[in-house]
């Protein structure tokens, strides 16, 4: 399977973290094709302490925990409307936005994009492929959920980065991976299924 993901400026870097991670360990995605905005390595410098600005490859796979030459990510620039997920014809699974900025969400919506995860993502969306947006926002105002209602009419699955508490998390990372194997689910990709909902805990 070949995925895109993109990483924007949205308060949430550790979703896109685990979200690749868990991608990588899957055993099922042969590519990840991986595009971050300019903002997004900003809000992982001040998140994480991850230094992703100018990131090449060597450096993301470093960051993933993969070896320095791993194949399975392929890193594009964000001007790059020449890259393989700018074209329909590129025949991959989707592609999964961690988190989403309501900019791009509002960009994607309007069909006016102006980058590579805009221009991918509005692929997606013709091509009848599965677009997961996360977005980490609150509140939300009136337009950002016009722009959720608009993307869901058009076939985008909307993943509000909203975990839940049911598996009793006992750490951050437990938290986060749980809401990551959900977006995992999206695509039907093999996870760990410690956090799943049984129904045994209720009598």
């Amino acid at each position: 399977m070949e995925l895109t993901v993109g990483i924007t400026g949205a308060s949430g870097t550790i979703y896109a973290h685990k979200t690749l991670q868990l991608l990588a360990a899957s055993g099922a995605v042969e590519t990840i094709n991986l595009i971050m905005s300019s903002t997004a390595a900003t809000v992982a410098q001040v998140e994480t302490g991850a230094n992703l600005r100018d990131a090449d490859l060597t450096k993301v796979n470093e960051w993933l925990g993969l070896s320095v030459d791993s194949k399975l990510v392929r890193l594009w620039r964000l001007d790059n409307l020449a890259a393989k997920p700018s074209s329909g014809s590129n025949k991959q699974a989707g592609m999964i936005i961690v988190p989403c900025s309501m900019g791009s969400l509002g960009a994607i919506a309007s069909g006016a994009g102006t980058n590579l995860i805009h221009r991918a993502a509005d692929v997606c969306l013709k091509e009848g492929r599965k677009l997961v947006l996360v977005p980490r926002e609150t509140p939300y105002n009136a337009i950002h959920l016009e722009n959720m209602l608009r993307l869901s009419r058009a076939g985008a699955r909307i993943l509000p980065a909203s975990p839940g508490f049911y598996h009793r998390p006992k750490t951050i990372d437990e938290l986060v991976e749980h809401f990551c194997n959900r977006i995992l689910d999206q695509f039907d990709l093999p996870h760990s299924k410690k956090s799943e909902w049984t129904g045994d805990e209720v009598k």
